[in-house]
């Protein structure tokens, strides 16, 4: 790392925050590129930055599109790393931030700013080849591969000769999974010294990539990388870090950071299916194929082993599904007076909360320990250290599948949610899954109560945006109670740029005749900008029938109308959307957020319903239900802010850049007739609103 005294004149003497507003003041450091626009916001923003890592505190701003957000924490963090020998660990949750701000914006910054900075992109180690890994399976083929899995390794073997960096991303069609498994990095298998610069492997054929990135990654003052990796990695550090939260000495930003209690929550709990059972022991020996590793040893006792358990697994995931179709099935005749629920009805349930310990017998737990005491007696009979790296990592694995499997069937961990997923094409893959109900004490222990800084920022994390106690309730459902709010608005005029219509004539959902007034107020609205719109939905279904009742109209009208979910994938329909000026998109979930298309493409942005979830997701139940358990008011304490946060993100697919302009449509009439309705509009910027 190049220290900041070789690359500045006076190190880390400089007053950061002094630095920092000149940078981005009229006549800074940033005035000189040539599309440059002073925005006080962006200024105010990265100030704000610099002081919270000055200061070792932590910082939750909201920064709404137009403000610049990646270079005003970017630059404030390049400069406090540099200086500090630190390392800034930013943290997205879309590939396309991540590519923007590693092909874009901090190649930029290394041509302008006045230190010298190293950065890289952090993938999960499975993303990259281990040459040693290759070679080893380049020799042990007939044991480990079918004939068409050996002509795949041998791809990849042409592959790692031409590759640069080493990874899937490199590949034009990505390698076979089952057999990439066989190749790529694994902790315990590569390391340093087994295929490191020091290793006898890495001296004789050149080290893995996985070690090459491993190098550029600790010696880079800044690393970007996405939310489930970050939350994964934090998981699997056994105790906090001194100094750091990934690494010593590092601080960390998150962009996009109204993501962060999903995405944290669905990596801190466990989750184990079928298939991840089914691919540990396949790696041991496949009975169908008769490959795997116990076929290079020929090891005939351990292998029974492995068919017992295989056979026991499937008994297994069999006993969870039935027992699962029970608890459905009782519940439907508690919610509808009795009767058998027909075949298609019971396959509906895609994810069904287990509120009791034994869920069924276990008949899996004992065999794994028995196959895991076969294979370390094979370990220790091992001449072959790379067989034996490899059985020591299978071992690790089946270890945490065992306690995994038990964990789910006790429910012993308090203030959790159980449920059990079910997913594939023929829904056929079981998991469990636990959660803990509320991840704020996780996140304030893990990230909040170390002497490192944590910046969070998005362009929506108020639930109202009148005051700075909008962001309080996202601080809390994080855990950050104590880091500094700011709220720096926007440079756009909405005042000037966008329209709100709120439809006071639609009926309600219930009643017979919604399906008609639906259709009717989207055709008034598509009219009155000629197509150009998003037509948002919270209801699949609903979407799907809108959208084939209708498809006349836009014919008649001659305009392209792409409905989600019609076979179409969501990025080429996305695409087509922004390159037919006058087509119409209906969307659901996805197309609430982090969707950008600027100018006249999407001029006209209808929202059918309010966005209130559906307390279907197990994890969202038991979250009502905790806070109802404490005398708590659910609606008012999650559902009404989430609900409006959502809003926000809808509306904000809207006004994209300086020049757009458009309108805003609601055709939920609870925006004027419910008391709450209010606060979804004080969630807005100010703008012209007109009631139809």
């Amino acid at each position: 790392m190049i220290s900041a005294s070789e690359s500045q004149p006076a190190g880390s003497g400089i007053d950061l925050v002094k630095q920092v507003e000149e940078i981005f003041s009229p006549t800074g450091l940033l005035s000189r590129a040539k599309n440059f626009e002073y925005r006080p916001q962006q200024q105010q923003m990265a100030v704000a930055v610099a002081r919270a890592l000055q200061a070792r505190e932590h910082l939750v701003v909201e920064a709404g599109t137009g403000v610049g957000k990646s270079l005003a924490y970017l630059i404030p963090a390049i400069l406090f790393a540099t200086a500090n020998s630190k390392k800034a660990v930013v943290s997205t949750h879309t590939i396309n931030l991540q590519e923007q701000l590693i092909e874009k914006d901090l190649p930029m910054l290394e041509k302008i700013l006045p230190v010298k900075f190293h950065f890289a992109m952090l993938k999960g180690r499975g993303n990259y080849l281990c040459t040693r890994r290759l070679h080893k399976a380049m020799q042990q083929t007939d044991g480990l591969f079918t004939s068409p899995e050996a002509q795949e390794l041998r791809r990849i073997y042409e592959w790692s000769k031409k590759t640069s960096d080493g990874s899937l991303s490199d590949f034009d069609i990505e390698p076979d999974a089952k057999v990439w498994s066989h190749v790529c990095s694994e902790r315990g298998i590569c390391s340093p010294r087994i295929c490191g610069y020091a290793s006898e492997f890495g001296k004789e054929n050149g080290i893995c990539f996985f070690q090459r990135a491993r190098n550029r990654i600790l010696s880079a003052d800044v690393l970007v990388l996405n939310h489930t990796l970050f939350f994964t990695l934090l998981g699997g550090l056994d105790d906090e870090m001194e100094g750091g939260i990934l690494f010593k000495n590092d601080f960390v930003i998150f962009d996009e950071a109204h993501t962060m209690e999903n995405v944290a929550s669905r990596h801190i709990g466990l989750s184990v299916s079928s298939g991840q059972v089914r691919y540990a022991l396949n790696r041991l020996w496949n009975p169908r194929t008769e490959k795997g590793l116990l076929a290079t040893l020929r090891q005939g006792k351990a292998v029974q082993l492995v068919a017992d358990i295989l056979s026991e697994s499937d008994k297994f995931f069999e006993n969870v599904e039935a027992a699962c179709e029970e608890i459905q099935k009782s519940a439907g005749k508690n919610k509808f007076g009795g009767g058998e629920n027909s075949s298609a009805q019971r396959r509906e349930w895609k994810e069904l909360r287990i509120r009791r310990a034994e869920l069924v017998k276990d008949n899996v737990t004992l065999p794994i320990q028995r196959l895991r005491e076969a294979v370390s007696e094979l370990i220790k009979l091992s001449e072959d250290k790379d067989i034996g790296q490899e059985l020591i990592e299978c071992n690790r694995r089946l270890g945490e599948l065992k306690v995994e499997v038990a964990e789910f069937l006790s429910q012993q961990a308090e203030d959790h949610v159980y449920w059990v997923e079910r997913a594939g094409k023929a829904q056929r893959s079981l998991a469990l899954n636990a959660a803990p109900i509320d991840v704020a004490d996780y996140l304030r222990r893990r990230l909040f109560e170390g002497d490192t800084s944590v910046v969070m920022t998005s362009a929506t994390l108020a639930t109202n945006t009148k005051s700075q106690a909008g962001l309080n309730y996202f601080s809390k459902r994080v855990g950050c109670e104590s880091a500094t709010m700011l709220q720096v608005g926007t440079p756009f005029d909405y005042e000037q740029q966008m329209k709100l219509f709120a439809v006071k004539k639609m009926p309600d959902p219930r009643e017979a005749g919604y399906a008609d007034a639906l259709i009717h107020w989207i055709e008034h609205f598509v009219k009155l900008t000629h197509g150009k719109a998003f037509v948002l939905f919270t209801n699949f279904k609903l979407m799907q029938e809108i959208g084939r009742q209708m498809q006349a109209f836009f014919d008649q009208l001659g305009i392209e109308c792409f409905v989600q979910g019609t076979g179409t994938p969501r990025s080429t329909m996305l695409e087509r959307f922004k390159a037919d000026v006058d087509s119409v998109l209906f969307g659901t979930d996805s197309f609430w957020q982090g969707v950008d298309v600027p100018g006249e493409a999407l001029s006209n942005v209808i929202i059918t319903r309010l966005p209130f979830a559906v307390p279907d997701h197990p994890l969202i139940e038991a979250r009502i239900e905790a806070i109802e358990a404490r005398g708590g008011n659910s609606f008012g304490e999650f559902s009404l802010p989430e609900a409006i946060l959502k809003f926000r993100q809808g509306v904000g697919r809207l006004i994209r850049t300086k020049t757009d302009t458009g309108i805003i449509v609601v055709l939920d009439n609870r925006i004027l007739t419910k008391q709450y309705g209010q606060s979804f509009l004080d969630a807005l910027p100010k703008c012209p609103v007109e009631i139809v």
